[in-house]
């Protein structure tokens, strides 16, 4: 009897190291290949410190959100927009021209958030009111995917603006790829490695695309995107994490 006790928990101390070696560390999600570092891409995040993050209009990195388990973690106060107080967006402290960005998202249950690029920091304003918006949101259970027009609020879209298509955003708690291309006022969306749209900023087509949408009642210029910006991530009161954030400036 004795023996078998000793195989049995010999056996359950094997499974329990294979599940510890397949799990990988901080450093190796949040990390770049050879390849990507002499090609000239850059880690946003180093997966274990908030190092180059901080909160939009603050000096330091807000409370309301911690680095956990190789993620940037928006704490959720279930409140949305309006349990900010304590924590709020967060951006990364470089502006950032023609680029391409990639990183990963995952979001909770009824979860809602943003990835911000050529946003403007101004005193008293949210980042929103100067910077476009590729959403980040639980399709299934916000019902922020039931409004705005033909989908344009669900993920990947460039928020209550162009619809992301094909919609092909993982469920609840599974990790997406998201991918942001700006260069010289051509950008584009990709989720999950497939192109779901493309826009040109400045152009004629993007002011009337503006002009029929809410952004001029809450900021009259807000078709006027700066060239040059920040990237940032929304804190919309719902948990959602973000990891393995790097970039490619273009010349």
């Amino acid at each position: 009897m004795k023996k078998i006790y000793s195989l049995f928990f010999a056996g359950i101390l094997v499974i329990a190291i294979s599940c510890q070696s397949g799990q990988k560390k901080a450093s190796e999600i949040n990390a770049l290949t050879p390849e990507e570092v002499s090609s000239g891409w850059k880690l946003l995040f180093d997966g274990t410190t908030s190092t180059g993050w901080r909160g939009y209009n603050k000096t330091e990195f807000p409370k309301g959100w911690e680095v956990v388990d190789g993620s940037l973690h928006c704490i959720g106060s279930g409140t949305g927009e309006a349990g900010a107080e304590n924590g709020g967006d967060i951006l990364y402290d470089q502006k950032f021209k023609n680029f391409d960005l990639k990183l990963e998202w995952k979001i909770s249950k009824g979860g809602n958030s943003g990835i911000f690029y050529l946003g403007q920091e101004i005193p008293d304003w949210q980042i929103w009111k100067t910077a476009p918006e590729m959403q980040v949101l639980d399709n299934i259970n916000h019902i922020d995917a039931n409004l705005g027009k033909d989908g344009n609020r669900q993920a990947g879209s460039l928020y209550d603006l162009i619809p992301a298509k094909p919609q092909n955003a993982k469920a609840i708690g599974e990790w997406n790829t998201a991918e942001i291309i700006v260069y010289q006022g051509t950008v584009v969306h990709k989720q999950n490695g497939v192109t779901v749209l493309e826009y040109h900023l400045w152009t004629d087509d993007w002011k009337k695309l503006v002009q029929d949408s809410k952004f001029p009642e809450l900021n009259p210029n807000w078709a006027d995107v700066a060239k040059e910006g920040y990237i940032a991530f929304q804190d919309h009161g719902g948990d959602v994490w973000y990891r393995n954030v790097k970039i490619k400036e273009l010349d």
